[in-house]
């Protein structure tokens, strides 16, 4: 295959990935440093200025370390090379004897090594710890992190499996599954796969391993962890949303690896659960901070919504996987969903603030508590989103294109330039912002182009070669043109996109007599920074309202807002509690701005879907 190298130059992902190293990576790091994280894998016994380690704290660093790599991996002359190194160094030095490496079972309990798999985060620290591992590998090309990672790979096999003396245990918190997959991706050994097989097929089955062996669980709780049944026989989203995504994406990948058609339908039926029935329209998912889960089918509530940063990202990874199996562009949609609403909400502009949850509405009676905030947080106890946020910030352009042998997907088309050994090219244009695409072939090559047709559309657009209209092929959701391109050689597309508002299923009670504004991609929020009164008070024009686009204010240059027609209830602060007379309402014009970027300006109500007067 074809190396790719992919620059993001649009003007909604590459501030993102500017401020990455400097703001991102460096507050995370930080973090780790004065929270003990980083320090903890110099295994010294707890006790006055030397914390305990946590059971989740091992995921927190490796993330870290996996952003780090992607940032080198982006940048070959960054600073983080250094630092990374000394970081996987200090990560290895506490890998024990016969390759076990987790700081909590090593200092604290010792004793408790496996027995606790249901909650204890064993085996999901371990899956973070190999992704860090092949990232650092793949951008440096050192195997003193992903050897380690082996031995660590082959002593859980040595533990876990079906034979004599072992344990048929499973990771409470999936995410080893995905992590092994790639592990054998990077090093070709298919000892690995075979581990991650085993870990999805033994998952749920009799007698069930966290109830009747470790006797942690009810069987109650079992869906919490998506492990009531096999998973070939799941058919609907159930439990803790992160748990499941990861879970679903690795057993994507093991179905993609194996060939497994079975396992890939199951897949497919998860993922249309997941879409059609429990997906806000920003891609959150999740909908209950009870257990940070899914709730039953269209159950949706938007002032209670948890819709987690992780699980969005999760989601980007289980639909990308997808994607880049079955080429249907259903799943770039949601891909597409998640990065310019639900999934990059969770990221301040300035790249050191981070949301946990993210609901769709936020008005002065809010709860707050624990992870659940109205503003932007520098860190939480429990901080698996913004350790996320610096390893999926490096990965953004991976997720709008994918340079293959002799064919480049634009599943999203951000401006970037694009350069391969077979072929060079660089896309132009404001999406998601304005429908006006143009490509540049820079270099002259034989070449297929597969440029998604985005379900907004309709199917509506127009392509031009050089100047003159054509009628690309279309399969699977993509416009397809394969032929000799020479240097110069321009393509230019036009996508459909016009404002329009945008109401859920009737059986979303939470949305009954509402509706959501959208312009192409983008879900917009309506904050009292740009408009008066409560968002309490707040409703849309039901018919013939006209939308005009606009710059937004206080927002990054070329953000655009949307103004409409709407109504603001005229309500004096002196007005009783309750009264004989109804509320009267005002005609104003209402602006929107992209929610991902909600609440950076200054504290804020806001709300995504308004009643219709």
């Amino acid at each position: 295959m074809s190396k790719a190298t992919i620059r993001l130059a649009d003007q909604f992902f590459r501030p993102r990935q500017d401020v990455l190293e400097s703001s991102t990576l460096e507050s995370s790091l930080k973090q780790c440093q004065d929270t003990g994280r980083l320090d903890a894998f110099l295994l010294r016994e707890p006790g006055g200025d030397v914390p305990e380690p946590h059971v989740y704290w091992d995921s927190d660093v490796a993330k870290v370390m996996e952003g780090m790599a992607y940032a080198v991996k982006l940048n070959p002359e960054s600073p983080m090379r250094a630092r990374l190194d000394a970081l996987v160094d200090r990560v290895v030095s506490a890998q024990q004897p016969d390759g076990y490496l987790n700081t909590h079972f090593t200092v604290v309990e010792k004793e408790n090594r496996w027995r606790m798999l249901s909650w204890a985060h064993e085996l999901y620290c371990a899956g973070h710890l190999i992704e860090a591992a092949v990232a650092h590998f793949e951008a440096t090309g050192s195997r003193k992190f992903l050897d380690a990672m082996c031995r660590y790979a082959d002593y859980i096999a040595q533990v876990f499996g079906r034979g004599d003396g072992q344990k048929r245990g499973y990771p409470g918190h999936e995410e080893l599954e995905l992590a092994l997959a790639k592990l054998f991706r990077a090093t070709g050994e298919r000892k690995y796969l075979d581990l991650a097989k085993y870990f999805v097929d033994e998952r749920g089955q009799e007698p069930h391993y966290f109830s009747q062996v470790e006797k942690t669980q009810s069987e109650s709780g079992l869906a919490q962890l998506q492990c009531h049944k096999p998973v070939r026989e799941q058919t609907e989203a159930v439990g803790h949303a992160v748990r499941a995504v990861y879970l679903y994406s690795g057993m994507a990948d093991v179905a993609s690896l194996t060939g497994d058609g079975e396992l890939l339908a199951v897949c497919e039926k998860l993922f249309d659960n997941i879409v059609n029935k429990k997906m806000y329209i920003t891609g959150g998912i999740g909908s209950t901070r009870h257990g940070e889960a899914f709730c039953n089918a269209y159950v949706l509530p938007n002032a209670e919504a948890y819709a987690e940063s992780c699980a969005s990202i999760g989601m980007i990874f289980f639909a990308h996987r997808m994607l880049k199996i079955t080429g249907d562009r259903k799943y770039a949609d949601v891909v597409e969903r998640e990065l310019y609403n639900g999934a990059i909400s969770g990221l301040s502009l300035s790249g050191s603030e981070f949301f946990y949850v993210n609901p769709l509405e936020v008005g002065s009676s809010f709860q707050e508590g624990g992870h659940v905030q109205h503003v932007r947080q520098k860190w939480f106890g429990c901080s698996c989103c913004p350790t996320s946020y610096c390893r999926f910030i490096p990965q953004l352009q991976d997720f709008c294109f994918r340079a293959e042998e002799n064919t480049l997907w634009v599943d999203i088309p951000a401006a970037a330039d694009i350069r391969t050994d077979a072929y060079s090219a660089s896309i132009s244009g404001a999406y998601p912002y304005d429908g006006k695409i143009r490509m540049t072939v820079s270099s002259k090559a034989v070449m297929t182009l597969k440029v998604r047709i985005m379900g907004f559309t309709g199917g509506a657009f127009s392509a031009r070669l050089n100047g003159e209209e054509f009628q690309p092929a279309v399969e699977k959701g993509y416009a397809v043109i394969s032929r000799a391109f020479a240097e110069g050689d321009t393509l230019e597309w036009e996508f459909s996109m016009p404002p329009r508002m945008v109401f859920a299923n009737p059986l979303v009670s939470a949305d009954s007599g509402c509706a959501a504004v959208c312009r192409g991609p983008v879900v917009y929020a309506f904050e009292t920074a740009d408009n008066p009164g409560s968002i309490a008070g707040y409703s849309l024009r039901a018919y013939e309202n006209n939308f005009r686009i606009v710059p937004a204010d206080g927002l990054p240059d070329g953000t655009m807002a949307v103004e409409c027609d709407g109504y603001v209830q005229d309500v004096s602060p002196d007005a009783p509690l309750y009264s004989w007379r109804p509320v009267s309402f005002k005609p104003v014009r209402l602006k929107g701005i992209p929610y991902a970027l909600w609440q950076n300006r200054a504290e804020s109500e806001m709300r995504v879907f308004l009643p219709l007067k």
